[in-house]
């Protein structure tokens, strides 16, 4: 597993860059391919408007005809010169028509300015939109084309109509490039979202089974050594049995069968833990609630324990100040809550001494219990981890503290299956504090 998850990090890692490589060089050609399509639609608009332009400026000088005495140039010039584009159309006429094409190119929503410049000089327009000057000067971001608008070969305007050029502007044309790939960039990206997404649950999937799997092994190491030392006991009180020496002597007799039993207790209870746990794991734990006051179950608690507490040579300072302990609790669960707490205390006392503190009292709809030592403390890595399952701090020596690592996973279990919260508080070398807030009697 050491090995193999690095290689499957990177060739996950690669296949993800390769993925969002092709999908942004394909959206990126996707888009030059929209815009010449955009400068092509563009180009037919411009030659259908401008070819009817011109058309209609031939047909009104035909209907015209030709006047008795007129000179050509000379004085007759400007008569030919009001047929140009710029008299003949108005703003409106131009307009109206431009969106017509525009419409028949499928870009009825595309906007655009346009002007008709004279004597094919850009620059000299005689007629133009009220924003086009605006925009025909950004070249960067803006469109332009345009159209020269020159009399049909063989009329009669051929050589005498002023030549023009007509000139449209679509504004800010990377928008609507991306507006009109909308749904396929966000396509796009929701489809890289929903790969990315599945890369870090892939990853962080496999840190947990890693993780998992090293706690589990850690527990089947410290479940064997637990059981072995109690079955050696027994085996070695045993064989001792079996001397005529102990048989003849009551005293002793009666301290080895006192160890076998007391060995006997100590595996029950490690296997018992181990149940709880598997029941805990697959959701099968039933509560048999009943009526209960929480001080009574601490002092039973702490009663039980006396013994360890006094080979301890510790200290004990018990402040039952809620004035309602009375809950709905099943009371082999809340005792074993109890109990690991103080328990933990315990375990993880300085060697000199052991003072523990515990306190009661009421807030709100709940009771309030504290339970304070002064051992060695954790630090954050552990103290953001001592609920989970398996999980054990490290004290230097493997086996310098008994247990699988159940405790207060089992007190975070049976807080919450009564419908409490648990937290913990520490500082290294100083102690640590557990608060439990179970609910009242209704």
């Amino acid at each position: 597993m050491k090995k193999t998850f690095p290689v499957i990090i990177a060739l996950i890692t690669l296949s993800l860059m390769g993925i969002i490589y092709i999908q942004v060089s394909w959206l990126k050609n996707l888009a030059q391919l929209r815009e010449e399509q955009l400068k092509e639609k563009l180009s037919t608009v411009i030659q259908q408007v401008g070819d009817e332009l011109v058309m209609q400026r031939s047909d009104a000088f035909n209907n015209l005809g030709r006047m008795p005495g007129m000179k050509f140039p000379g004085d007759g010039y400007d008569i030919y010169k009001q047929f140009s584009v710029t008299n003949r159309f108005t703003l409106y006429e131009i307009k109206e028509k431009l969106q017509k094409a525009f419409q028949r190119q499928n870009l009825k929503d595309t906007k655009f300015e346009f002007a008709v410049a004279s004597d094919n000089v850009f620059g000299h327009y005689e007629l133009k939109s009220q924003q086009f000057m605006d925009m025909a000067i950004d070249t960067v971001h803006n469109l332009k084309v345009w159209y020269p608008l020159v009399a049909a070969s063989g009329t009669y305007l051929e050589s005498l109509a002023p030549d023009e050029v007509f000139v449209i502007v679509v504004p800010d044309v990377k928008n609507y490039v991306i507006q009109s790939l909308g749904w396929m960039i966000t396509g796009s990206l929701l489809f890289t979202l929903i790969i990315i997404t599945a890369f870090f649950l892939t990853i962080r999937t496999l840190l947990r089974q890693k993780k998992l799997g090293d706690m589990k092994n850690d527990f089947i190491n410290n479940m064997t050594h637990e059981l072995k030392t109690p079955l050696a006991t027994i085996s070695l009180a045993v064989d001792a049995l079996k001397s005529e020496k102990v048989l003849s002597n009551p005293d002793k007799l009666s301290y080895f069968t006192t160890m076998i039993k007391d060995e006997n207790k100590r595996m029950n209870k490690h296997v018992e833990q181990i149940l709880q746990a598997a029941q805990m794991e697959r959701q099968e734990v039933q509560l048999n609630l009943r009526e209960l006051h929480v001080h009574d179950i601490i002092n039973k608690v702490l009663s039980n324990l006396q013994l360890q507490i006094e080979e301890k040579q510790g200290k004990v300072d018990v402040q039952l100040n809620a004035t309602n302990d009375v809950m709905d609790a099943d009371e082999v669960h809340l005792t074993n809550l109890i109990n690991n707490l103080v328990d933990n205390a315990l375990k993880y006392s300085k060697d000199d001494s052991f003072r523990l503190n515990i306190a009661t009292r009421n807030a709100g709809k709940f009771i309030r219990i504290t339970v304070e030592d002064h051992g060695i403390g954790m630090n954050k890595e552990t103290l953001t981890r001592v609920f989970e399952k398996f999980y054990r701090a490290h004290t230097g020596n493997v086996h310098n503290v008994k247990g699988f690592g159940l405790g207060l996973s089992y007190v975070k279990t049976m807080v919450e299956a009564h419908g409490g919260k648990v937290k913990a508080d520490s500082v290294v070398g100083k102690g640590s504090t557990f608060t439990v807030e179970l609910p009242l009697k209704k």
